[in-house]
């Protein structure tokens, strides 16, 4: 069994949730094109339908399967009739997210708890039945799809940034266990990348990346044999990991000139 295990299209297929768009629609048609059998999910049922199309001249094919990742009865459904028809997940990329801005003064409650469900519960709810199949196979590769939003706070990301520093901390502690079983984790930590969720930032976004250039950097982690984080774009990560290294007196005036909190003035 090897923590240094690296998923190849004749081990399995890939399962990518959060499909239908932005990261996680470029990852599953880079996957298609290198031969891969990938199953993908999303909500939308349409946007999967468009995205096996696109698929349709690549090595490899894309097969849709729709729900809603926060849905744990369906995907432990999904995950069996993956490995009933598909074979083994030797690749699980659990993508799937949501991003809704919050003003800690007038925080919406629906949209909190809609993102632990499925930034938080949806993760779990493809991992653990994934990882049974590998725990089986005595291989796999997993990589979890967090965020450096969730290496400290930042203004409007109270409910995506802790559950991103709670899908960090989880990824950190499954590595224990999974080594043992030869299953390898990855923690997937983007900066900013032009999607539908990033478009509603109300403060300048430095650093940011087109779809196709993430999936780059996390292909070329993927294959990588020892990384465990895979970060990008590094510029805006060292600039991050060095913030949460200062005392939060500096800390705090700091990210607000950053972002321009500073100029808003009493609430």
């Amino acid at each position: 069994m090897s923590k240094h295990y690296v998923a190849q299209p004749d081990h399995g297929c890939a399962w990518v949730t959060g499909a239908s768009s932005g990261i996680g629609r470029e990852l599953a048609l880079a996957f298609a094109k290198s031969g891969w059998t990938v199953a993908v999910t999303a909500r939308s049922e349409d946007a999967l339908a468009s995205l096996r199309d696109a698929a349709a001249s690549s090595a490899g094919r894309i097969v849709p399967l729709a729900g809603d990742v926060s849905d744990n009865e369906l995907m432990a459904a999904h995950a069996q009739s993956i490995a009933e028809t598909l074979g083994p997940v030797s690749l699980l990329v659990a993508n799937a997210g949501v991003y809704y801005p919050q003003d800690g003064l007038e925080g919406d409650l629906a949209q909190w708890h809609a993102s632990f469900a499925v930034n938080l519960n949806g993760t779990v709810n493809v991992l653990l039945p994934v990882i049974s199949q590998m725990k089986a196979a005595g291989r796999g590769q997993v990589a979890i799809v967090a965020s450096v939003a969730g290496y400290s706070g930042l203004p409007t990301s109270a409910a995506y940034g802790a559950t991103k520093a709670g899908l960090i901390n989880m990824a950190e502690s499954l590595k224990f266990d999974l080594d043992r079983a030869g299953i390898r984790i990855q923690i997937v930590n983007p900066g900013f990348v032009d999607t539908p969720a990033t478009k509603s930032n109300p403060f300048p976004m430095p650093h940011l990346m087109s779809p196709e250039d993430a999936v780059s950097a996390i292909l070329k982690g993927l294959a990588h044999p020892s990384k465990f984080e895979i970060a990008f774009p590094g510029p805006f990560v060292r600039q991050l990991k060095f913030l949460r290294l200062l005392p939060y007196r500096f800390y705090f005036p700091l990210v607000a000139r950053a972002t321009g909190w500073a100029k808003k003035g009493p609430a």
